[in-house]
């Protein structure tokens, strides 16, 4: 039995060099495993289940050949692809998760998120995060018109870029005390996450224990995952993006 992680792949027509190693880790790593978990920033932009591009219905139909298979396929919200409805998740036969969702990874409860709600310190980006998570929001941003939101979805890649180039490292990483303050409040001694681009294991202390806290990898120079086992410990791996 195994269970893959992986998140940021922040797939797009522009880096089809990103979609041929995605579709290969499909074949050569994640055909035969019992699930794999997709954390967020699974797309770069995702603008309704409704534009259905060559790129989107070329990896909705991967990842139904890998359901199918009878490898279970779960999805999470991003901060980039967090309308990615029900709709493409049918098509994927995939299982969209809430962001943050406890798991049972081989008996040890373990927290999956994004991870951009850990980046406190960033009180700006908390507060555009809230309005975009606010579902009457999505509902009347859903509403307009394809072309209106492809728009739209330019200009807030531009800002967001425009606007990070000029904070400082701690500000784009997590708060250590909101990472502890989540895992105790799930009660858990183990939280995976993606976002900050910053793949490591660390080991803390959450509810009076030892604990550890694994964050994937992006897929920009290197195809990022974590493997886990039963009774082995997780291991987070790469192979360059070829």
């Amino acid at each position: 039995m195994t269970t893959l992680f992986i998140s940021d792949l922040h797939l797009e027509e522009s880096r089809p060099d990103i979609t041929r190693a995605f579709l290969a880790f499909l074949e050569e790593k994640a055909t035969g495993v019992e699930s794999l978990y997709i954390l967020g920033d699974f797309f770069e932009a995702w603008i309704g289940d409704d534009e259905r591009t060559p790129l989107q219905e070329q990896v909705a139909g991967a990842l139904r050949q890998l359901s199918d298979s009878g490898t279970r396929v779960f999805l999470m919200h991003g901060n980039r692809d967090f309308l990615i409805g029900e709709d493409f998740c049918a098509r994927a036969g995939a299982t969209l998760l809430d962001d943050p969702t406890v798991i049972d990874l081989y008996g040890s409860p373990t927290l999956l998120m994004h991870g951009d709600s850990l980046c406190t310190a960033d009180v700006e980006y908390q507060k555009f995060r809230a309005n975009m998570r606010n579902p009457q929001w999505q509902q009347m941003i859903l509403q307009r018109p394809l072309k209106d939101r492809q728009q739209m979805a330019r200009q807030l890649r531009e800002i967001s870029m425009a606007k990070n180039q000029g904070k400082e490292e701690f500000i784009m990483d997590v708060t250590p005390e909101e990472v502890v303050k989540d895992m105790e409040h799930h009660g858990v001694q183990r939280m995976i996450h993606g976002h900050t681009h910053r793949p490591a294991v660390h080991e803390l202390i959450a509810n009076g224990q030892p604990a550890q806290r694994i964050v994937l990898g992006d897929w920009d120079q290197n195809v990022w995952w974590l493997e886990a086992r039963p009774d082995e410990e997780p291991a987070l791996k790469k192979q360059p993006l070829k």
